[in-house]
């Protein structure tokens, strides 16, 4: 069952099956996954806006990504610095996610952390347990494991990249448009 497959730290590339909409070629980590359900951030959608548009005391012309479609109202974080960002939740090696916010305000604001080490996403992905396994068992989902730096991967061309590490079946859809009616 997939339920196992997947834990913290997971990489869901989504299949070409998943078409217009958000999930479109996306690449989405697994934060966290328990019974109730799994959440995860969306790694390949820029907003193509800084930070301290949605967050005015931050100063930072960092980029916000599209994390999802659930809670769009709230910006989320994932980084490297638990170390300056207290309460963080451990995702995989040294990836975290949340924290205190007035600890990411101070360090942003002091420059104390650098924009590779910390990101921004207005809302998550969510998902129930039965949906998940749902989208898993109709192929909408290859599973990785997180085997790269996604600090140092954090382009719209990731799900290409990933697609291409995957081989096989998936190499087809690499250089395929997004809408294949117009190839």
């Amino acid at each position: 069952m997939y339920f196992k497959s997947i834990k913290k730290g997971t990489i869901l590339i989504a299949k070409p099956t998943l078409t217009n909409d958000i999930f479109q070629r996306s690449v989405v980590l697994i934060t966290d996954h328990i019974e109730s359900g799994s959440i995860g951030f969306i790694l390949n959608r820029s907003t193509n806006l800084p930070i301290n548009i949605f967050v005015s005391e931050l100063d930072s012309d960092l980029t916000v990504y599209e994390g999802g479609p659930v809670d769009k109202e709230n910006v989320y974080y994932i980084h490297t610095r638990p170390d300056l960002i207290k309460n963080s939740e451990n995702i995989i090696g040294n990836i975290y996610w949340s924290g205190s916010y007035e600890d990411v305000k101070k360090a942003i604001n002091e420059k104390l952390i650098g924009d590779n080490e910390i990101k921004f996403l207005i809302g998550y992905c969510g998902w129930s347990p039965k949906q998940i396994i749902n989208e898993l068992n109709n192929n909408s989902w290859e599973i990785l494991d997180l085997n790269f730096d996604i600090f140092d991967h954090w382009e719209s061309d990731l799900w290409k990249i990933l697609m291409k590490q995957l081989g096989g079946e998936n190499l087809l859809w690499v250089n395929t448009p997004a809408d294949p009616s117009m190839n």
